[in-house]
């Protein structure tokens, strides 16, 4: 009876174990800063997006400027006068915020360039991620970005430098977090 049930608990063991997917986990952050095009392209979008910041700054700084002229000014000024004065205020205003929208929005040209300097990046990375998936039968591998869930990560899961070497780099263990 002991021999049957030891069986019947083998198969069953080995059954589940047949049937038990591969897990693996890959750090994108890691991944990323081991690609020289990668840090160009985010300093590229770093100094765009300081340089778009200055100008809205900028522009505000000229809109307080006149709002403070206007108080000065205000007891002086006639009732056609005063209503100009707000509007040039008011449209001022109104075309910084368009302008902010136009360079930080979604779909704005921040957004556009970012998709179209670090979209061909991440595809790499997805591609690679892939290959090494594949090539060690992984059926899903996770990302332990900064953004992550994990509670607990076993380090032999994770496949980042082999992803970095698929990508033809050599993985530097300083630059993980």
């Amino acid at each position: 009876m002991k021999k049957i049930l030891l069986v019947i608990a083998f198969v069953v063991v080995s059954a589940t174990a047949t049937f038990a997917q591969q897990l693996a986990y890959v750090d994108s952050e890691y991944i990323l800063k081991h690609i020289p095009e990668y840090t160009t392209a985010q300093k590229q979008l770093d100094d765009l997006s300081k340089q778009w910041q200055e100008e809205v700054d900028q522009k505000y700084a000229e809109i307080e400027k006149l709002y403070q002229a206007y108080q000065k000014d205000q007891v002086l000024l006639n009732e056609d006068m005063r209503r100009r004065r707000e509007d040039e205020i008011v449209t001022r205003e109104k075309e910084v915020k368009d302008y902010q929208k136009q360079k930080f929005g979604f779909e704005g040209e921040l957004f556009k360039r970012r998709v179209q300097l670090i979209k061909p990046i991440q595809d790499r990375v997805a591609k690679a991620i892939q290959e090494v998936a594949s090539a060690q039968n992984f059926d899903f591998i996770v990302d332990k970005g900064k953004e992550s869930t994990f509670l607990y990560a076993n380090s032999k899961l994770n496949k980042s430098n082999d992803v970095i070497t698929k990508l033809g780099y050599k993985p530097n263990p300083s630059l993980a977090n």
